[in-house]
């Protein structure tokens, strides 16, 4: 009998995502509930967990309301070893403190909310992301693999994980180390599926959040065509634009 492909696996994970029906519901509340009191929803990951929070904004089909938080030191990977390689990457995304000097740019206030996706959950800077975000007074939406988190030890000192610091936990449905498919002859499974997962969770999110939005009779611009074919599409991405630098104003340190 032959091995499962990748998209054999695939259509599982998004089969577990859709069936996470109630966390879900909760977190698109959360989200809907903090873009229509004019606030945001904070998103951050590191590494490859960068690539949801840029779907969720400033992604064609996205509006305002979402703030990606992506730091360049924990997710420039185009250099892979040398100076801004990988190696330092994953150092950083366990040094204790970072999330706090991150945060010292934003004023956290208790109409915002937070979301982490961390396919691991175990390591200090997402970690202590949530729990900072928590200890202000936001609802904290975690994004991780819950058969990682169970199979490896946490990084941090207080023995705590991701879940540990969330109010609605979604699980990536992936397994520990991610990779998916056994290959005869490699000596360890390859094609993770974190990404799918993440990225499939965003937009669920990002379109339940629009439909309670909308039932609020709250409308934001949606960033659409900017090639100069369209002139409606042209205005709605300055909309956007615009919206997103108001909202973001409002909560900048300086």
């Amino acid at each position: 009998m032959s091995q499962p492909s990748w998209i054999d696996h695939a259509r599982d994970l998004l089969a577990a995502v859709e069936a996470q029906t109630e966390a879900l519901e909760e977190a698109s509340a959360i989200c809907a509930r903090s873009i229509a009191a004019d606030g945001l929803v904070h998103v951050f990951g590191t590494g490859h967990s960068r690539i949801p929070v840029e779907e969720l904004f400033p992604r064609y089909g996205s509006y305002p309301g979402f703030h990606p938080l992506v730091e360049l030191s924990m997710t420039f990977h185009t250099q892979v070893v040398g100076a801004n390689g990988q190696r330092q990457a994953m150092f950083i995304e366990r040094m204790e403190g970072l999330a706090a000097e991150i945060l010292r740019n934003f004023l956290l206030r208790e109409t915002d909310a937070l979301i982490v996706f961390s396919h691991s959950g175990v390591n200090a800077v997402p970690v202590e992301m949530a729990m900072l975000g928590r200890e202000a007074g936001l609802a904290v939406i975690a994004v991780t693999s819950l058969a990682h988190n169970a199979a490896t030890a946490t990084t941090h000192p207080s023995g705590t994980r991701l879940v540990d610091h969330a109010d609605v936990v979604l699980d990536l449905g992936t397994p520990a180390g991610d990779a998916l498919v056994e290959v005869d002859g490699f000596p360890a499974p390859v094609g993770p599926g974190s990404s799918l997962s993440a990225v499939a969770i965003a937009n669920t999110l990002k379109v339940r959040t629009a439909e309670r939005l909308a039932e609020k009779g709250v409308s934001l611009p949606v960033i659409s065509r900017s090639d100069g074919l369209a002139a409606t599409g042209r205005d709605l991405f300055e909309e956007a634009y615009a919206e997103h630098a108001r909202r973001l104003a409002a909560v900048l340190r300086r």
